[in-house]
């Protein structure tokens, strides 16, 4: 899937610091940003450094609260 959709650095910025935190679903991040699960993760791929990611995926996969 290609992300399609463009932010500016502060919205960006604001995505990734919601994927980051524990407490912060995908639902809220779709809600602000019409910005599905799936279009989150590539997003997060794109920004951030590979090791980064592989670290932020494995933090979020499986939580209850993402």
């Amino acid at each position: 899937m290609q992300l399609t959709k463009t932010f500016n650095q502060i919205d960006t910025d604001r995505i990734i610091e919601m994927a980051w935190e524990d407490r912060t679903p995908f639902e809220a991040i779709d809600f602000q940003f019409n910005l599905k699960e799936q279009e989150t993760i590539e997003l997060m791929r794109r920004e951030l450094k590979p090791q980064s990611f592989k670290r932020w995926r494995k933090r979020v996969q499986g939580r209850s609260t993402k």
